[in-house]
């Protein structure tokens, strides 16, 4: 018999050694794909699609100089920022990301443009990469229009300072401090001659945050440019740069939008859909809150948003029946899964405990959905 010197092999180890070898082959078929390389846009309006649902875009516009993006798997960068304009005027261009229709270029599986009162909530999520060497602002653009409009300018533009480098500063003038989103903004109104705008000015640079775009268009709607009628048509993420901008960057984006809340057909002079009861229990630094949501319209809401601005000085430290955030400041309350449809004529009830400091106040003002309640 012939021993199994090395290098000799029997039926099964051969087998064995084949079964390996396939296993291989299959794994690396089935393998996650490679991670999209980065696209470099040179060209003055191009774009590209990332993670399979937002469009990043070059979109140079007030200036024949050279300007570039990388768009990457998360975001984009200016690699490229040549030339200068005016910082009393217009910026040069608007490099950004986005979720939704822009000039008839809308993103893949978008859901807008939607209605606003059909809109629960709006999460969105930006990191930025900021240079220290050019003249620009950190803009989050929110566009709203009467018309579920997928083309030109829309009649409203909201937009979000992140941060600001260099003597410029937002269209129109200043006309309030307002806390959105638990944050405190500089806000300012203006025009553009072709649009209005809205711009909320951060005190300071932020460099990544988490929100609800719909604390803005709320927001915008309480001072009576825009209605609950009217749509959101996209939400931008990028740069305006008045001088250079190479190295600027938006890591990171993300952005959704919630419908099927809210009444499908408001009344577009804004009376009220809804009654809010506010009952508390205070005793020296601290309180609780009983609130009941009346539905007074006449066609259920579901997935329903509760909408208001804690006095200063006042923060929640639990909550039940819902989920209320931020904590202090201008808060939204989500509901749970139990009381998330009000019926015609119905009312949800929620609570929660907080503490205050100083004298005890209630909110001012409750909206359902955007829409203000009596």
């Amino acid at each position: 018999m012939r021993s199994l010197a090395h290098g000799t092999r029997t039926p099964h180890a051969l087998l064995g050694i084949l079964l390996t070898a396939l296993a291989t082959v299959v794994a690396l078929l089935t393998a996650a794909p490679a991670a999209q390389a980065d696209t470099l846009i040179c060209e003055q309006y191009g774009s590209t699609v990332i993670q399979g649902r937002y469009v990043v875009q070059n979109n140079r516009w007030g200036t024949s100089a050279t300007q570039c993006v990388t768009a990457t798997d998360s975001g984009f960068r200016l690699t490229q920022a040549d030339g200068s304009v005016p910082t009393n005027g217009a910026p040069k261009s608007y490099p950004s990301v986005f979720n939704g229709c822009h000039y008839t270029n809308c993103s893949p599986g978008t859901n807008l443009p939607a209605q606003v009162s059909s809109i629960s909530s709006a999460p969105s999520s930006i990191s930025y990469n900021y240079v220290s060497n050019a003249v620009y602002n950190a803009s989050y653009d929110i566009w709203l229009d009467p018309t579920p409009k997928k083309d030109g300018v829309n009649r409203t533009e909201i937009m979000i300072w992140f941060n600001r480098v260099g003597s410029i500063q937002p269209i129109g003038s200043p006309v309030a401090t307002a806390t959105v989103g638990g944050r405190s903004w500089q806000v300012w109104t203006g025009s553009n001659g072709s649009n209005d705008v809205i711009s909320f000015v951060a005190p300071s640079a932020i460099g990544s945050w988490s929100f609800d775009v719909m604390d803005f268009v709320r927001h915008t709607i309480s001072r009576g440019m825009a209605q609950n009628n009217w749509y959101l048509t996209s939400v931008q993420a990028g740069f305006e740069p008045w001088q250079n901008g190479a190295g600027l960057a938006v890591n990171s984006f993300s952005s959704s939008v919630n419908t099927g809340g809210g009444n499908p057909d408001p009344d577009p002079g804004g009376s009220a859909q809804c009654d809010v009861t506010y009952a508390t229990n205070v005793w020296q630094g601290g309180f609780t809150a009983d609130v009941t949501v009346k539905n007074t319209g006449s066609a259920p809401v579901s997935g329903w948003q509760l909408a208001f601005t804690l006095p200063s000085g006042q923060r929640i430290t639990n909550a039940w029946n819902a989920t209320i955030s931020p904590s202090s400041g201008a808060v939204t309350a989500t509901p749970a899964a139990h009381n998330a449809t009000i019926a015609a004529g119905s009312s949800a009830t929620f609570g929660f405990q907080g503490t205050y400091s100083g004298s005890f106040a209630q909110p001012g003002e409750f909206r359902l959905n955007g829409t203000v309640c009596s």
